[in-house]
């Protein structure tokens, strides 16, 4: 071999092994394939794969975490063309895995979303049953602010839900259905009564002897209906005409003391007649409360200690006008339109008899409601 020969030999040698070299440098993991997982990585966070696949998203970020080790410890190794590269394959299996997890997440997100999403639509609807329920019954102010926190809570609920914060909208849902469940478990104790078929029958027996009265004396007399809102008006025993009233700001209840919003339940008479001026509202008819009956009542619950022990019995109960909702919810009187209190002032003399009691009948409005709210709390 010639000297020519042998360098062109050597020269060759080395061009192959510089390309092989070359080659070699060149075998990293490719930028596409980390930019893939990355994207994964992103849309599990996103997903809150955390929360909705804990375990699985554990295994792949412990996985991810040990193959990008990898990659920054070796990025200067070289490899020959034809030896495999495991980093490649490896970060092949973190993407599968990964798309395998954001898959199980996201499923159980939206099981988890369409759980709560049919709990608080349910809580709504029973929400909606509770407010109409109460507004009927003139029963909100028996319990404070409960109706308004429950109210805020069912918001809130719907506020944790849109914005995916399921656990949290479940929290505050389960809050806002134990707060309506103690408020109908009062409105049951306080008023209850006006399912007692006892309580009914008396108050029905109350009403015959005032129609009764009025036909055998040929007079008028006055009926008023707290469950139905009504007051009527009997001439010679016979229904003249009817109206619709509003009642004081607890006045559903039993009347207990001064103060306490109710109306009372009871026979009473007009004692006067209070017209224009006499009378802070448009026009008036005072009844004899408290009569014999009230006091009684008045100091058993006063000796029982069912009532504060510095609570006064009260007075100055009406049947009035008056156009101002406000005034009337502050006291326990029973108000009419001023038109209504006008016909009746005329229609009716000083000493006329005035029945108030709760009901008439057993499925009065009051009773009607507590069962739909008390199936729904069974609901």
């Amino acid at each position: 071999m010639t000297m020519r020969s042998d360098r062109r030999l050597r020269f060759w040698a080395a061009w192959l092994f510089l390309m092989l070299g070359l080659s070699a440098c060149v075998q990293k993991a490719p930028p596409e394939l980390l930019q893939a997982v990355e994207t994964v990585d992103r849309q599990l966070v996103e997903a809150q794969g955390a929360e909705f696949a804990p375990e699985e998203y554990a295994k792949f970020v412990e996985h991810w975490v040990a193959v990008k080790g990898r990659i920054l410890s070796e990025q200067d190794v070289i490899r020959w063309p034809w030896e495999t590269n495991q980093l490649v394959a490896d970060l092949h299996k973190v993407q599968e895995q990964g798309e395998r997890v954001a898959s199980a997440a996201a499923q159980r997100r939206e099981a988890e979303r369409r759980s709560a999403e049919s709990r608080l639509v349910s809580l709504e609807e029973r929400l909606r049953l509770f407010t109409t329920s109460i507004d009927e019954m003139g029963s909100r102010v028996v319990l404070g602010q409960r109706p308004i926190e429950t109210e805020l809570l069912v918001k809130q609920a719907r506020a944790f839900l849109e914005q995916g914060s399921f656990s949290r909208s479940v929290h505050a849902a389960q809050k806002a259905s134990e707060l309506m469940d103690e408020q109908i478990d009062r409105l049951s104790k306080e008023l209850g009564y006006y399912a007692d078929e006892r309580r009914v029958g008396a108050w029905r027996q109350m009403v015959r002897r005032t129609v009764e009265w009025s036909r055998m004396h040929q007079r008028t007399a006055i009926v008023v209906s707290k469950a139905d809102r009504r007051l009527t008006l009997y001439r010679n025993g016979r229904q003249i005409v009817s109206y619709p009233v509003e009642l004081g700001f607890n006045g559903i209840l039993e009347k207990r003391y001064q103060g306490d919003g109710a109306t009372p339940e009871g026979q009473y008479r007009v004692i006067r007649k209070r017209d224009h001026g006499q009378t802070k509202f448009y026009r008036a008819l005072l009844l004899d409360y408290p009569n014999r009956g009230d006091r009684r009542r008045f100091q058993r619950a006063r000796v029982a200690g069912a009532i504060p022990a510095s609570a006064m019995i009260g007075g100055q109960i009406e049947i009035h006008g008056g156009n101002d909702r406000t005034l009337s919810q502050t006291l326990g009187c029973i108000m009419l339109d001023n038109h209504q209190i006008d016909a009746l002032f005329e229609a009716i003399d000083e000493g006329t008899p005035v029945t108030i009691v709760g009901a008439v009948n057993v499925a009065n409005s009051v009773s009607v409601a507590l069962t739909g709210l008390e199936q729904s709390e069974r609901g």
